[in-house]
């Protein structure tokens, strides 16, 4: 019954009805009158405010996690029950708003037993402005909220037009806590007529790319979403076509946490073919760093118009350039701007800086220096001395002056220091620096052998993964690379093979192979049996199957079904009977 499922759908925004007539509010303040559950006739007043909640996140008392929990369902089931909006939806925003959530209940001054009763029935007669957990639980931030919030209006059903470009975003597959960029960086789009976003995914489908490369690009790029189709898109990606280099290489690659442009990406290629690149050292040198790519190479460009001024041979550098292609990576040029910067403290003349630099760039990349000032006191000597050392031996900068050979110790303990290595060097692979704080706690975060720890790294790459999409997975779930392989590799089998869900999906979400199987295994199990029945919604994300508790499971998706917790019973004493079965 489960292998029906067969892709993975974004939640769906379903709002209610609800038209309740209310005296005009600002917005941003909304006070709220509940009675004590003391026995006194205090009456206490909260305060539901965006702006207090922001401005005395510091000043006001501890939120508990078991109050935050309680206000949590209470704003769930508002949203569920009383606004129409459906499980996924209203558990999506109530789980992801946590500054209104804390604004709720920062002024409450009663019990902490009494706050959920108190907003329950407040909340049954006095909606709130939807707005501002919908904004939040995209991924606006707080201080950034009233700049967004419409004048006016507190029901999300109110702007049909913007409700309806949410949708077409979320029915395509963005994420929702990344919509809130796309709405922050190109707000028109929301303002779009219906039908017009989908022409758009689909203008950019038409060039050849997948509809997750399009997802990443829009996330990383909002921009692209404004206009015609980008015409410098297309031109970078005939560049990437002629050096060999597929379209969708470049979605293994994005940060959603950055913002790219398609005119840096094609600058930095006419300017390598300007240089002397063949197409195929092109290639190598995009496959080796992609961020000289991606992000462009500015810094190089500000390297070469102050080598310019020094008089240095363009020919000279862009030999350098391809000699030595490691030289374009930001933190080599931001090195060779530092010895420029160097150079000149201590008073060299102009000839001599470019002298040095034409015969020791490649060598001078590679090492960040200090001060000039720290230099001098602790050699005691003054700057013009330090010049005339530098320039009858060069290399004297890099001996004198290189932060590299003062690089901390960090003493790493192990008992076995053969193990120790081994995992050592597994964690480099990962980024963690060497002998760096990170590394120390991170030989202790991660269970076993360096070796066997890159084994189980590898099933998820074996699997399908991209190696660099599986090291941030890694980064943010530890815990995946501390379970045996097998169990590992029957996760990812069950998620694929019996629910139908795409690999990809636990990039977003790499929770889920921390999961004991039997949790896995009982969840989905029931809901399958539900969805078949059209009781719930088809495809719900691993995270709102997996993550919410077994209170919220029974009511939201076992009853559901009036047969439901008969099934669910069936199912947990087949689980302990025999967990194989599970899988038939």
């Amino acid at each position: 019954m489960i292998s029906h499922l067969n892709q993975n759908h974004p939640f769906h925004f379903y709002p209610g009805t609800y038209v309740k007539s209310l005296t005009p509010q600002n917005p941003f303040s909304v006070f709220l009158k509940v009675p004590s559950f003391t026995g006194s006739t205090a009456t206490h007043y909260l305060k539901v405010s965006w702006v207090h909640s922001v401005n005395s996140h510091f000043s006001v008392k501890r939120v508990s996690r078991h109050v935050k929990g309680k206000v949590q369902d209470v704003l769930l089931d508002y949203l569920h029950s009383s606004r129409g909006y459906s499980f996924m939806d209203a558990e999506f925003i109530s789980q992801n708003s946590p500054s209104f959530v804390h604004g709720l209940v920062s002024e409450f001054h009663g019990q902490d037993e009494d706050v959920a009763r108190c907003l329950t029935k407040f909340l049954r007669y006095n909606p709130i402005n939807e707005f501002e957990p919908f904004f939040e639980s995209l991924g606006i931030s707080p201080h950034e909220l009233p700049l967004f919030l419409p004048r006016g209006m507190m029901y999300l059903s109110d702007d049909h037009v913007l409700l309806d470009n949410f949708h077409a975003l979320s029915n395509y597959g963005v994420p929702r806590n990344r919509i809130g960029k796309i709405y922050q960086q190109a707000k028109e789009v929301f303002g779009y007529p219906s039908g017009l976003l989908l022409s758009k995914f689909r203008g950019y489908e038409n060039l050849g790319l997948s509809r997750s490369m399009v997802i990443k690009l829009v996330v990383c790029c909002p921009s692209l979403l404004v206009g015609e189709t980008c015409s410098e898109l297309v031109m970078v990606l005939d560049w990437l076509k002629k050096i060999g280099i597929e379209h969708d290489w470049i979605g293994n690659y994005l940060s959603c946490l950055k913002t790219y442009e398609s005119r840096r990406m094609l600058d930095a290629m006419e300017f390598l073919h300007k240089v002397g690149y063949s197409e195929e050292q092109m290639h190598n040198l995009f496959k080796e760093n992609p961020a000289l790519l991606l992000e462009g190479l500015e810094k190089v460009y500000v390297f070469l118009g102050r080598a310019f001024k020094l008089g240095l041979n363009k020919n000279v550098i862009y030999s350098s350039f391809i000699e030595y292609p490691h030289i374009l990576s930001n933190k080599c040029v931001k090195n060779l701007l530092g010895v420029i910067g160097f150079l000149y403290s201590i008073g060299m003349d102009t000839d001599g800086i470019s002298n040095i630099l034409s015969n020791h760039m490649q060598l001078l990349s590679a090492h960040p220096l200090k001060g000039p000032k720290s230099v001098c006191l602790q050699l005691k000597i003054r700057k013009t001395d330090l010049c005339q050392i530098i320039k009858d031996d060069p290399l004297k900068l890099i001996s004198l002056a290189s932060k590299l050979k003062q690089n901390s110790t960090v003493q790493l303990s192990c008992d076995e220091p053969s193990k120790h290595l081994d995992k050592t060097t597994f964690l480099l692979k990962l980024g963690y620096a060497e002998n760096s704080e990170e590394m120390a706690k991170a030989v202790k975060k991660f269970r076993g052998r360096g070796d066997q720890l890159q084994e189980r790294f590898d099933c998820l790459v074996e699997a399908g993964l991209d190696y660099n999409i599986a090291i941030k997975m890694i980064q943010r779930a530890p815990m995946i690379l501390n379970q045996n392989k097998v169990v590992i590799q029957k996760k990812i089998d069950f998620l694929r093979n019996i629910l139908g869900y795409p690999l990809d999906c636990i990039v977003s979400f790499p929770a889920y192979l921390c999961y004991d199987l039997e949790r896995i295994m009982l969840r989905f199990s029931m809901y399958a049996w539900v969805a078949e029945r059209k009781a719930s919604k088809p495809m719900m994300t691993l995270s709102t199957i997996l993550a919410c508790s077994n209170e919220k499971f029974v009511k939201y998706v076992v009853n559901v079904h009036p047969e439901g917790p008969i099934i669910w019973e069936d199912l947990r004493r087949l689980l302990q009977k025999d967990k194989s079965k599970l899988f038939l």
